[in-house]
Formats: C-alpha cells, structure tokens, sequence
C-alpha cells in the first residue's frame, strides 16, 4: 500500500487582508522554526495575497493553493483569474468544486470537469472536493452523490497529480456532526473509487473537510484513508491552525 503524507490545509475563503495574512505566516513560520513537522502544510488566501505570501513562504515547507480558477487557459473573460496567472503569483494547488462553489455559485460537474483539466495541464495539482447535502444523505443517496461528482468531475483527467477532499455538507453550520465513523466510511468509498479509475488512485491523498477543529483532528486524522484535513474557520488563527497541524 502506498504511503500517504497528511496534509493539513487551510482555507480562508474570503478573509483576511495582506497585512493580516503576512503577520499570519511570520507567527506560523515563528512556531514551527526548530520543531520536526512530517505532515504538509498548505494555505488557500485570497488571490489578491499568493504573490505576497508566496514571497513570505520562500524556504519554507507551506505551500499555497488557489481557492477557484477560470475554466479557459486565457481570453476576453473579464474577472477570471487562469492557471498560468495563478502558477505566476506562487500558487501550486487549486481548489475546483469546493462545495460553496457548489451550492452559492451554481458550479456543475461539467465545469469542475473543465477546471480540474486545466489545472492539472497548467502544471498545478487540483484539489477536487466532493460532499453531499442533508437532504441527499438523509434520502440515502450520500455514497451514490459522491460517485457521481468524481466521476464526471474526474473523467479523462489528464494528470496523474491529484488531491481529493470529502466535505459532507450536512454537517457545515446545520448543527448536525459528522463523526469519525462518518468520515472512515466515506474516504474508504472514495479510495474504492480512485483505485478503480487511476491505476495511480492508492496514491491520492484524501482529504476531510467537515468542520476540522483542534478538538476533533486528532482523532479524524487517526481514521484510516483520512489523509488530512481541509479546514475552514479554524485556519483563520494561526495557534488554531497549528494545534491542528501538531494533533
């Protein structure tokens, strides 16, 4: 079985200005200086902070994600940001389908399907995330949801660098709690998935997304086929992000 390095990456959605993201990475790069780290750090900022931040990053072992990219290589599509601007500013991942994408913006397979090829053949490695609702995991449709999303979403990708990252989106801010139960029994239907569709699918990180914290990484992280965490509010403090790094 091929040997997975966790990655624990953050999220920031639409938050933090430059100043507030530089001091971010200095108190970060501050308490990791001496300390033996073997998981992967990644940072998702704004697209107006990868240049700057990648400056700050120059040496360091965090890599920086965009959170969306236009699905052309380049043209008249006033307000998009492609691949090769991105790759430009310091970027090395992209987030395709996160599930805001999904659910505020109306992004559909087919394009996520455009985005995660353009991604990968601009030389950077999509994070392509996945998860169902409340009402499709309460209509017993969760496992076929997910299938679904990855097979369109991933047919004929081109690459042979990928992350995938299960955000049950049930259990984002409904009250509801996914367990560690919730999210073994999916990464291992995902797993089953991948090492169908890519003779390479062992390899691919998977990654959780549902509501991370310090107080439940620890024993998320212990699940197997859970090979990191994709975290949103909690990678908004740099002691919150680092307790979930250390977990």
């Amino acid at each position: 079985m091929a040997v997975i390095p966790q990655i624990i990456a953050g999220n920031w959605k639409m938050n933090l200005t430059l100043s507030q993201g530089e001091e971010f990475i200095d108190i970060l790069l501050s308490k990791l200086s001496g300390k033996e780290f073997s998981r992967q750090l990644l940072l998702a900022p704004n697209f107006t902070l990868l240049a700057a931040l990648a400056r700050r990053c120059i040496g360091s072992d965090i890599g920086l994600a965009a959170q969306n990219c236009a699905s052309q290589e380049a043209g008249a599509f006033t307000g998009e940001t492609s691949v090769a601007m991105l790759k430009d500013a310091g970027a090395a991942y992209v987030l395709v389908g996160h599930s805001e994408r999904r659910q505020i913006f109306g992004e559909r397979d087919d394009l996520l399907r455009l985005k995660a090829r353009v991604v990968t053949s601009g030389g950077l490695v999509p994070i392509f995330c996945v998860g169902e609702t409340l009402d499709q995991r309460q209509g017993g449709q969760a496992f076929e949801v997910i299938s679904d999303q990855l097979r369109c979403g991933l047919d004929e990708f081109p690459g042979s660098q990928l992350i995938v990252a299960y955000e049950p989106v049930w259990a984002i801010g409904t009250g509801q709690t996914a367990t560690p139960e919730d999210a073994r029994t999916m990464h291992a239907h995902i797993r089953k998935f991948l090492e169908a569709q890519f003779f390479w699918g062992e390899r691919v990180p998977i990654l959780y997304g549902g509501s991370a914290k310090p107080e439940n990484a620890a024993e998320l992280l212990a699940q197997p086929e859970v090979n990191g965490l994709l975290v949103g509010g909690a990678a908004l403090d740099p002691d919150s992000f680092l307790q979930i790094a250390l977990a």
